[in-house]
């Protein structure tokens, strides 16, 4: 594994997609979101998406120029539709407009329809929190694994949930998918030649499956059982129903169906921290709250990990080391370095 600059990686994930005809502004701001995620170890949803991202814009399957627009609005509301552009912009923006709404009205809920995989759920929640806001973020996810509780159809996704609150230090963020696993971790795994844990992914009988790429042959797991389960549907409805975008048997698989545009729905709410108290104490009391549980006691003596702990200590690493290339990941770049003649960025390693 080698460790790469994270302004090079994103300067050179900005060019391959400008190459695929996309806007320097959204191919910016889609790379940006890609590297982000890896510097706080969400490698799932960094760069390992980017050549799949490629081969839907080819495909058709993405627009490259889309016109977002505001198909309902009202003070604390509205729903953006994403003419099928790249997640990562339409969801920025629609964080953007929640973060704006809530400003002056106190809280906002944005949703998307006709929207993309948008990356790691996390961004967008700590979007909000970086603002001094707090951020719940919820999304359809973009093919479907699991069947609903008791039931043999896989018709529902890992449709995540992340929360982020600000405080003095670092924000806390909670960014989850309502399955044991997601299948961006699934697909780390299968490039990192490692098994997966049994509990993530069963076969129709009930027999674990630990070989991440025999992974599709079976069922993803809740996280929780049933109680997952329904959460996996609640917040199908929340992001995708209540938007007009898709959810069940409706959800198109970007992976596999590089043509069909995927209506992904997502939602975002956004609310002021100081709707009950001022945001000094309710600062100084989030901080005091989660610096009890941290030094609460432990089994090895240091302090317990929190919810954004780690992304906070793994990006600030990054940032100094570098971000981490597995080998294979490293393979796909090279191999869309030189497909589009642009400088791969492994030639700029710091390790």
């Amino acid at each position: 594994m080698i460790r790469c600059r994270a302004e090079t990686l994103t300067s050179f994930a900005c060019h391959v997609l400008q190459a695929c005809g996309v806007p320097p502004a959204d191919a910016d701001l889609t790379a940006r979101r890609l590297v982000e995620a890896d510097l706080r170890g969400r490698t799932g949803h960094g760069l390992i998406r980017l050549t799949p991202y490629v081969a839907r814009i080819e495909a058709g399957g993405v627009n490259v120029t889309p016109v977002l627009t505001i198909r309902h609005e009202t003070p604390v509301s509205a729903l953006v539709d994403g003419d099928n552009g790249l997640g990562q912009v339409v969801m920025t923006r629609a964080t953007e407009i929640a973060i704006t709404k809530a400003r002056a009205s106190g809280l906002a809920w944005v949703g998307t329809v006709h929207s993309n995989h948008a990356g790691a759920a996390g961004l967008y929640a700590e979007m909000a929190a970086d603002a001094g806001l707090i951020g719940i973020y919820l999304a359809v996810a973009n093919a479907n694994g699991m069947p609903p509780w008791g039931g043999i159809n896989p018709i529902l996704g890992t449709n995540p949930i992340a929360i982020a609150i600000p405080t003095k230090t670092h924000p806390f963020v909670l960014d989850i998918a309502s399955t044991a696993t997601s299948h961006g971790s699934i697909k780390v795994a299968a490039q990192q030649g490692v098994p997966i844990p049994e509990g993530w992914v069963s076969a129709a009988d009930g027999t674990p499956i630990t070989d991440p790429t025999r992974a599709h042959e079976g069922f993803l797991l809740p996280m929780g059982g049933y109680k997952g389960a329904g959460l996996t549907i609640a917040f199908g409805l929340l992001a995708g129903v209540l938007n007009g975008a898709a959810f069940g048997a409706e959800v198109v698989d970007h992976l596999h169906d590089l043509h069909t545009p995927t209506n992904t729905g997502q939602a975002i709410l956004v609310l002021r921290a100081d709707l009950f108290r001022d945001q000094g104490e309710v600062l100084a009391a989030l901080t005091s709250h989660l610096d009890a549980l941290r030094y609460s006691g432990s089994s090895d003596g240091g302090p317990v990990r929190l919810p954004g702990d780690s992304a906070a200590a793994t990006r600030a690493d990054n940032e100094r080391r570098g971000v981490p290339i597995a080998d294979r990941l490293a393979v796909d770049l090279d191999t869309v370095a030189r497909r589009f003649a642009i400088d791969s960025p492994l030639h700029e390693e710091t390790t």
